[in-house]
């Protein structure tokens, strides 16, 4: 069963579904995805200080999906992309695309990783698929996580004091 806690037009999800809908908070950028591998590829926590920055918060919580596998059912036109390498850790170059309406970060697209989209885990529309499917399988860059908040907070979140196995099995 669903639940759309902001509704959207075209909103998609629920346990049963292998397709939902992610859309940037004024609802002129959404995109569907897959809920299920091999077009799911991964789920996690993110505390490296590039996204302390590109988020204004303390952490990132996303999902990896095949980006052939994802469909942009509106808004494609109206995304904007920035892109730069000085801040990731990696030193991949990182694209983000923002709403340019909104300004919400739908996703972004690692130079380490092409073909997959980092999106965030907030966009998703079903919120029952925030807390099932789409939960975090793992928590990475431990290291700079601030010490007032407990992280991911599940013991089978695995645990990484710098990059995690992204897309590796769990």
């Amino acid at each position: 069963m669903s639940r759309i806690l902001l509704p959207s037009e075209g909103a998609r999800g629920g346990a049963d579904s292998d397709k939902a809908t992610a859309t940037c908070f004024c609802g002129a950028v959404q995109i569907l995805f897959p809920t299920e591998a091999p077009g799911f590829v991964d789920s996690f926590v993110c505390n490296c200080s590039d996204d302390h920055k590109i988020t204004a918060s303390m952490f990132a919580s996303n999902f990896v999906v095949q980006e052939s596998q994802t469909i942009h059912t509106r808004g494609k036109d109206k995304l904007t992309k920035f892109a730069q390498s000085k801040t990731i850790a990696s030193g991949n170059t990182m694209e983000n695309n923002f709403c340019s309406i909104c300004g919400t970060l739908m996703y972004r697209i690692s130079s380490g990783f092409p073909g997959l989209l980092i999106t965030r885990i907030g966009t998703i529309d079903d919120f029952n698929l925030m807390e099932t499917k789409i939960k975090p399988w793992f928590e990475m860059y431990t290291k700079t996580r601030v010490a007032w908040c407990p992280g991911a907070g599940d013991s089978k979140v695995s645990q990484f004091e710098d990059a995690g196995p992204l897309g590796e099995p769990h």
